[in-house]
């Protein structure tokens, strides 16, 4: 009995072993392939196959779960949501750069940098400035132990869940120090700034001014599940044992082969003039690059001159930061004209003859509101200086003062809507201008535009060409106009290019759409602040609108993320008579004022299919990413045998014809949706 005892407890022993061995042979390969794809940008998997991957490691630490370390690549969003960032006190002051604006700047720099060293045998590394958020990582024993902001230099905040999302971060190194520091920049790229900002224009949420702000924005959610849908990427740049080495770029060479991402446009240079035809090297790259930057960093390359060299109390003398001027353009501002939006609000635009700016041709900007232009002392006919903003919003930064300037009109805000002349209003404190008739037209055309959205209640085929056209005739004129359509049937098949046909699918359309679940129909409502994810926050909570519309406003600010703001918007909606009517008149002719969000996306067949994109779509590509991503399906970049299917728009090219070969499903942008109907 004792040697079969023995016999089984060494039999398990092993057995475990085996299993641990198993699973960390698992978590290698996958850091192996998440450095290829999100470091080297070298995918050596497809997609599924990572994904089947993690699963196995998921299966087995489900079942062996005395083996999940902190490390593991399942690991990456298991933080919990919190109510605030811990503070941190750096163990070494995170300073910033001091900045140079010129040629003369630079040159003064390397001067003084000779002063202090007495010899020229020293050398600088140039790289791009990252135009992100300053980050610090701190690993104990080769294992990432935290992440932390600089805050003020000395004391930052604790940002290791969030930070723990970000796929080109290792969690763990080949460097068994009990403590490895490096430093590094927390950014956004181009692509997913337009990702995010697409999906936040859907929602009718405010838009990120710039990549940076996005940034900045995410890295401090407190919640760690959002911000891993915000694929932030991060570039290190600054190791801090520097005992190891004697120069930076050695420094970076090391850490590049921890599996950290650092920036390939970084140089050695001899000399100050090496430093200035690098800079000006990166500068004309700038527009080419996948994230922003706003300058380039010199450094002096070795470590052995920094403490000679020395520091302020805000930054060391051994660096500096050269600032690539915003590229500014003169052109000439034609015509000012004033729109009004749903919600009544007045934007003043600026239509400017076409100037190319930061890699695009420009020939609109927003001039916001009247206090705008009256302070930028903006006038119709004059020459303006234009910007970028951030590189993403073109700005009129000021007039050209000229002989031709002094000819001109000054402007003069409008006081009655562009759309039905009735007199605007300006609330409390705002500079906003507002319509506050129920009945403009043009308020309540683009009022329904959005109500019949896609992320709305999705009345496919109901364009804002039909709802002109079905206002312009009368046949609809508010929300619960639109499911009294049939009762217009003889009407609308009167008019252009609306037959037995078209009438039929919008019909069904508008059917289906009673169907769906009431967050959809509250975003639909247009009510001020209530983005489509503020509608399922708040209906998880009331569980249907008219709960919510009889709530206080105590109530509803008590929910996670919804502030004083929203709670006020919907009680000053809820108090409109005609508002509680509609809702009420929207039940009776059946559209669903439920919320049953168990629901699922995953009934759809697209779940768990692979898609790739090609071509022009009538939307940005980054819509359709996130539009098959909801329903559980995966977006990858090349087509293989298992590739589900080929979405392909106008101009597809090579990998249409790559999929024909392989003869992967290839579907239109029709069929698209039709599927996602199905």
């Amino acid at each position: 009995m004792l040697l079969k005892n023995i016999k089984d407890f060494t039999f398990n022993r092993r057995y475990m072993e085996d299993i641990k061995k198993q699973i960390e042979e698992i978590k290698l390969t996958l850091e192996t392939w998440e450095h290829a794809y999100y470091v080297l940008d070298k995918p050596i998997v497809d997609d599924l196959v990572y994904d089947n991957k993690l699963k196995e490691l998921k299966t087995l630490e489900e079942k062996y779960p005395e083996y999940i370390t902190s490390d593991s690549p399942t690991q990456r969003v298991g933080g919990q949501v919190s109510e605030k960032f811990e503070k941190y006190n750096h163990k070494y002051p995170m300073l910033s750069l001091d900045n140079a604006f010129n040629q003369d700047d630079l040159y003064d720099f390397d001067k003084s940098i000779k002063k202090q060293l007495e010899k020229d045998n020293f050398s600088y590394f140039v790289e791009p400035k990252i135009d992100g958020l300053s980050i610090s990582l701190i690993y104990e024993k080769g294992k990432f132990s935290k992440a932390v902001t600089r805050g003020n230099g000395l004391q930052g905040e604790d940002v290791t869940f969030n930070v723990k999302t970000i796929r080109s971060v290792p969690l763990r190194i080949n460097d068994t120090s009990d403590y490895f520091e490096v430093r590094g920049e927390v950014f956004l790229s181009k692509k997913e700034f337009e990702r995010i900002n697409e999906e936040r224009k859907l929602s009718n949420e405010d838009l990120f001014a710039n990549p940076r702000n996005a940034a900045a924005g995410t890295i401090r959610q407190l919640n760690p599940t959002i911000v891993a849908s915000r694929r932030l990427d991060v570039f290190l740049y600054y190791y801090l044992n520097r005992d190891k080495y004697t120069k930076h770029s050695e420094s970076l060479s090391y850490i590049s082969s921890l599996g950290f991402k650092v920036n390939d446009l970084g140089k050695h240079c001899k000399s100050i003039e090496d430093v200035i035809e690098h800079i000006n090297y990166i500068e004309n790259q700038r527009y080419n690059l996948q994230y922003e930057i706003d300058g380039a960093v010199v450094k002096v390359d070795e470590f052995k001159f920094y403490d000679k060299i020395g520091y302020t109390s805000k930054f060391p003398k051994w660096a500096t930061a050269y600032k690539y001027p915003a590229e500014i353009k003169v052109t000439k501002l034609l015509n000012i004209f004033a729109s009004v939006g749903r919600t009544g609000k007045i934007t003043y635009n600026a239509i400017l003859s076409p100037v190319s700016l930061a890699g695009t041709t420009v020939q609109a900007a927003t001039l916001h509101n009247a206090e705008y232009i009256f302070n930028k002392k903006i006038k119709v006919g004059s020459n303006v200086k234009v910007k970028k903003a951030g590189d993403i919003i073109p700005e009129v930064l000021e007039v050209i003062e000229d002989e031709l300037y002094n000819t001109l009109e000054t402007y003069k805000k409008i006081e009655y809507c562009p759309a039905c002349d009735s007199k605007l209003e300006i609330f409390n404190d705002e500079v906003d201008q507002y319509c506050i008739n129920f009945n403009c037209e043009r308020k309540i055309i683009k009022s329904l535009e959005h109500f019949v959205s896609r992320g709305a209640m999705n009345i496919d085929g109901m364009s804002i060409k039909i709802i002109e056209k079905l206002y312009a005739n009368k046949i609809i004129k508010n929300v619960i106009d639109i499911y009294n359509f049939k009762k217009h049937k003889s009407k609308i098949l009167e008019l252009d290019n609306m037959g037995e046909k078209s009438f039929n699918n919008l019909l069904e359309a508008i059917e289906k759409s009673k169907t769906n679940d009431a967050d959809k129909l509250l975003f639909g409502l247009g009510i001020r602040y209530v983005g489509s994810k503020t509608a399922k926050l708040l209906l998880e909570r009331f569980k249907d609108v008219k709960n919510l519309l009889n709530a206080t406003k105590e109530e509803i600010e008590s929910i996670y993320e919804v502030g004083p703001k929203v709670a006020q918007s919907i009680i000053d909606w809820s108090s409109i008579q005609e508002n509680v009517d509609l809702i009420n008149e929207l039940q009776i002719v059946g559209v669903n004022i439920n919320f049953s969000k168990n629901q699922s996306n995953d009934n759809v067949n697209i779940s768990k299919k692979s898609f790739v994109i090609t071509g022009t779509l009538s939307k940005p590509r980054p819509y359709f990413v996130d539009l098959i991503e909801s329903f559980g399906g995966k977006v990858i970049s090349a087509i293989s045998k298992k590739t589900d299917y080929l979405l392909a728009g106008e101009e597809a090219g090579s990998k249409l014809e790559k999929a024909k070969s392989l003869q992967v499903n290839i579907i239109s942008e029709e069929d698209f949706f039709k599927m996602l109907e199905g």
